[in-house]
């Protein structure tokens, strides 16, 4: 759990890289996502002012407590049912494993990181499929703070799905080691109460020729910034990013996405789809992806989409895309925000199904495209409903 100061540096000559300085002092902003400030000690972080490049587009004054305040470390209460090949336990601070993934790049992590008292471990070993639930639940008003190391071994194939209910004050740190030729998809779920707020930063280290599927879902909180960053490290390493969300009135759900390319052939593929419906709904999506100098043959793109359903929103979509090779298979981005599509509506509708139900219809289909990427049916038809609910306003 070594600290990595990274800060940016003084301009060596007024035209480095085509930039000078600012007025405000000899240091200019950092311009390659992975030379941020990176370090796991919350007290080596400036506290937040909400103008820093990381918090500019968040409600920073909704989780002062979070990024500033004590947080309780202690054990959280989760659920989860026993599956063979699935081996849950708690691990200490100082355990080889912490670390390994990546480290904070912002206060609230930091901090979570300082607090916890005990990592949750998953271990995934055999090559057989299966599927894990692990809740957490009911967390109460209180500011906690939680690490959790979900660990797939060499060659070994499983499905984890980290879901969260009920009220919770929660910021916390996951990490994600997929072993060399393992195969693990790790679905993120977000299910909280109303007035629920939650930061996750959640980094992915992938082995040679492995394959990790991420996912993203974000549908209950007040505020849930959910950040995964994934380090292809070895050759062949895969990922498949994956995003559903949906706002309603005053609600505010953020993903800011980083996959790092650091080694030759690996592939990335980031999708996100959300809805937006309600006076003061707020999206926001950053989706970084840097091609390191070593990673010959990557074959790389990313995607924001987002629905407008009513006036009164907003969605902010920022895809970043840095190469610094030009050896590789192909790489681009693409974003979109627009509001229903009046052809598809008046198509339905001319067939007889009233407006209402065509919206529905619509949106569905719009984000049933991640839905059915999942790949757990019973998973699918829950986030099926879900969406439904969310439509119906209940």
């Amino acid at each position: 759990m070594t600290s990595t100061a990274q800060r940016s540096s003084p301009l060596a000559t007024p035209g480095q890289h085509g930039l000078v300085a600012h007025s405000d002092g000899p240091f200019v902003p950092v311009q390659t996502r992975s030379e941020r400030f990176r370090s796991v000690n919350v007290d080596d972080f400036e506290p937040v002012n909400g103008r820093e490049h990381e918090w500019k587009l968040s409600p920073v004054a909704a989780f002062a407590d979070l990024t500033g305040g004590e947080l309780d470390g202690s054990r959280l209460p989760i659920e989860a049912a026993d599956v063979a090949g699935v081996a849950l336990s708690y691990i200490a601070r100082d355990d080889d494993r912490i670390g390994t993934a990546g480290t904070p790049e912002d206060r609230a992590s930091a901090n979570a990181w300082s607090a916890f008292d005990e990592a949750l471990l998953v271990s995934i070993t055999g090559e057989d499929e299966k599927v894990a639930f692990v809740t957490r639940t009911a967390l109460g008003d209180a500011p906690r703070a939680a690490h959790t190391v979900i660990e797939a071994a060499p060659n070994s194939r499983g499905f984890v799905v980290l879901a969260g209910s009920g009220s919770a004050r929660l910021s916390e740190n996951v990490e994600i080691l997929v072993g060399d030729g393992a195969s693990l998809t790790v679905v993120s779920l977000q299910e909280w109460d109303d007035e629920a707020v939650h930061l996750s930063s959640q980094f992915a280290r992938l082995g040679r020729d492995s394959y990790l599927k991420h996912i993203v879902v974000s549908l209950g909180g007040k505020v849930v910034r959910v950040n995964p960053s994934t380090h292809l490290a070895e050759q062949g390493a895969d990922i498949e990013s994956l995003g559903l969300y949906f706002a309603d009135a005053g609600q505010h759900l953020e993903q800011q996405v980083f996959v790092h390319h650091d080694a030759p052939h690996t592939k990335s593929r980031v999708t996100y789809k959300g809805a937006l419906q309600g006076t003061g709904a707020r999206t926001v999506w950053i989706g970084d992806v840097l091609i390191g100098n070593a990673a010959v043959g990557t074959d790389s793109y990313e995607q924001n989409r987002n629905l407008v359903l009513t006036e009164g929103t907003r969605a902010d979509s920022i895809p970043n895309l840095e190469i610094e090779t030009g050896d590789i298979e192909g790489a681009g981005h693409a974003s979109a925000t627009g509001r229903f599509d009046d052809e598809q509506l008046f198509y339905l509708m001319a067939r007889g199904i009233r407006e209402d139900e065509a919206r529905r219809l619509v949106v569905r289909g719009f984000l049933t495209d991640i839905v059915q990427k999942i790949g757990s049916a019973d998973l699918e038809a829950r986030l099926t409903a879900a969406i439904e609910a969310e439509l119906e306003g209940r």
